[in-house]
């Protein structure tokens, strides 16, 4: 199977950013990470898997639990110092974990997966419809697609991705996807939604959704 190995030189800020981010991902505190994470095993645990293609996997923070299920995975991401965390991490021979541009063409097999992942990635891809026309492609017929993201309110209040640096906090460069573009890209694919459902952070006063998830089905 191949795989990508040019990074798109546009993207190059938000891939060196995590790349330093890599190191304290895993151990700093992030509510959004966490959340996510129980965003993905909730919504993902009622379905069943073989083969999934994890887009943006980086330390592998879902990867150890989709291969609860999984028995092929392949991570990709374009960040070195986040899939080397993986690698540590996850040292499992049903886990690939490669370099890629998720903006240009995804190098593996057609018609291929059950299920693709999506979290926490796509603020940062302006074209959603490569993204949801290459999903088309890997996926086999009846194939998932689930998505979790950061939800539109919060980028309205200007919540992005961000960590403490050397130099204080880093934000990186994100762009506001609405729900109704991820709704009229997936039509225009042929997707169509099987489940759709706004996140909240427990115990808070803030009635603001922190991430929306999706499933779409091929």
């Amino acid at each position: 199977m191949k795989f990508l190995s040019s990074i798109n030189s546009l993207n190059m800020n938000i891939q060196e950013a995590y790349n330093i981010w890599a190191e304290q991902y895993d151990s700093n505190q992030n509510k959004t990470r966490d959340l996510d994470q129980k965003v993905t095993s909730s919504t993902l645990s009622g379905y069943n898997f073989d083969k999934v293609l994890e887009l943006g996997c980086g330390t592998g923070k879902n990867t150890q639990w989709l291969l609860t299920k999984a028995k092929e995975i392949v991570g990709l991401d374009f960040s070195e110092e986040m899939l080397k965390k993986a690698r540590e991490k996850i040292q499992d021979n049903r886990v690939v974990f490669t370099k890629a541009d998720l903006c240009e063409n995804w190098e593996v097999e057609n018609n291929f997966f059950d299920l693709i992942t999506s979290s926490l990635t796509l603020e940062h891809i302006k074209d959603f419809n490569h993204i949801f026309s290459q999903a088309s492609e890997k996926l086999r017929p009846n194939g998932l697609f689930f998505i979790c993201e950061l939800h539109p309110f919060k980028q309205y209040m200007g919540s992005k991705a961000k960590f403490e640096g050397a130099t204080g906090t880093q934000e990186l460069s994100t762009y506001i996807h609405n729900i109704s573009e991820y709704m009229d890209e997936a039509n225009k694919q042929g997707f169509t939604l099987v489940k759709m459902k706004e996140w909240f952070d427990e115990a808070s006063d803030n009635k603001l959704p922190r991430l929306v998830s999706f499933v779409f089905k091929k």
